[in-house]
């Protein structure tokens, strides 16, 4: 049997084993989402939102990407931001990075002329090591370097988050959403939040709503 019949077989065995159990409940779920988390994720496969804070279906509206970036200039991501914030309107916005990284260790180092939009991409990490640089340089071991990154690299896309002009107008109209960076743990399974900020939060002048 091939890996991705295995899936299919897969997903019907799951799919009678939650009919047996809650006969209304695909009834239920295709009624519309009312999630209270948007989750903005690394893409690496073994961080899955839902499983990892044992989670319902419903609960998390996701969005993941290469070392869980928030980009100004990212449509993508600010489209689901937007969705997320103004037809969902949840009440919490967590950016979740995990230790060991394969982007940010990437980042670390130097490009490869056969990634072009990998190297892209990273960019943006590589800005994040920049501006930590005596920090981050001060640290002997390579991994260590990185899971510091890894931390870094989570804040600056919750700051990220909070300059947009979409979480400054929710701020500003619905004293919502609260935005947390937190990191997961590959080897023991546990997240830490670093990071919480709110419509009270100090923010920059420069980035603050006005009407």
């Amino acid at each position: 049997m091939r890996s991705h019949e295995k899936l299919l077989l897969e997903n019907k065995a799951w799919a009678e084993e939650v009919k047996q159990r809650e006969p209304d409940y695909f009834e239920r779920l295709a009624r519309g989402q009312q999630p209270e988390f948007l989750w903005i994720g690394c893409s690496d496969s073994r961080v899955p939102a839902d499983i990892i804070v044992n989670a319902e279906p419903g609960l998390i509206f996701a969005h993941r990407n290469i070392a869980n970036q928030v980009i100004a200039t990212d449509i993508n991501s600010l489209s689901v931001i937007q969705y997320a914030v103004q037809v969902l309107q949840v009440k919490h916005i967590i950016v979740c990075g995990h230790y060991n990284c394969g982007g940010v260790k990437a980042a670390l180092s130097h490009q490869r002329s056969e990634y072009t939009l990998v190297n892209e991409w990273l960019t943006h990490v590589k800005d994040v090591y920049r501006l930590h640089r005596e920090e981050l340089d001060a640290i002997n071991s390579f991994d260590d370097k990185a899971n510091r990154l890894v931390e870094l690299n989570i804040i600056e896309a919750v700051n990220n988050l909070s300059y947009t002009s979409i979480v400054q107008g929710a701020w500003k109209s619905d004293q919502r959403p609260m935005v947390h960076g937190w990191v997961y743990a590959l080897d023991d399974g546990l997240l830490k939040q670093l990071i919480s900020l709110g419509p009270d939060s100090e923010v920059d002048e420069i980035y603050r709503w006005t009407e």
